[in-house]
C-alpha cells in the first residue's frame, strides 16, 4: 500500500475514534465507559503509527500490529452501539484501518 494511503487511513481513523469519543461523552443515560476508553485508545494508537510510518521509524511495523488489534477491539465495542451513527463511523473506520496494517503485515 502507498505510504501516504496508509498514514491518511491512520489518521483518519483517529479522528473518527475521537469524534465517537465525544459523541459518547454527550450521550445522557447510556454506559459509553467502556466505548470512550476504546476510542481513546484507538485514536492515540493509530495516531502515533501514522506519526511512525510517517518519519519512516523501524518501529513502525510492530505499531502496525498492536494498531491492528486496537482497531478491531474498538470497532467490535462499537458495533454493541451501532444504533448510533458515531459508532457506526467509527467502527467502519477501525474495520479499513484495521485491513490495511493486515495488509501490511501480510506483505512484510
Amino acid at each position: 500500500m502507498e505510504k501516504q494511503k496508509m498514514i491518511d487511513v491512520l489518521y483518519f481513523c483517529a479522528a473518527q475514534c475521537t469524534h465517537c469519543y465525544d459523541a459518547c461523552h454527550l450521550e445522557k443515560g447510556n454506559n459509553m465507559q467502556l466505548c470512550m476508553e476504546n476510542d481513546q485508545d484507538c485514536s492515540e494508537i493509530c495516531r502515533l503509527t501514522g506519526q511512525l510510518v510517517e518519519r519512516n521509524s523501524p518501529n513502525a511495523d510492530i505499531f502496525l500490529k498492536l494498531c491492528m488489534q486496537m482497531c478491531e477491539r474498538c470497532a467490535n465495542e462499537c458495533d454493541k452501539h451501532k444504533h448510533m451513527a458515531h459508532c457506526e463511523k467509527c467502527s467502519d473506520a477501525c474495520r479499513k484501518c484495521a485491513e490495511m496494517c493486515q495488509e501490511h503485515e501480510m506483505a512484510l
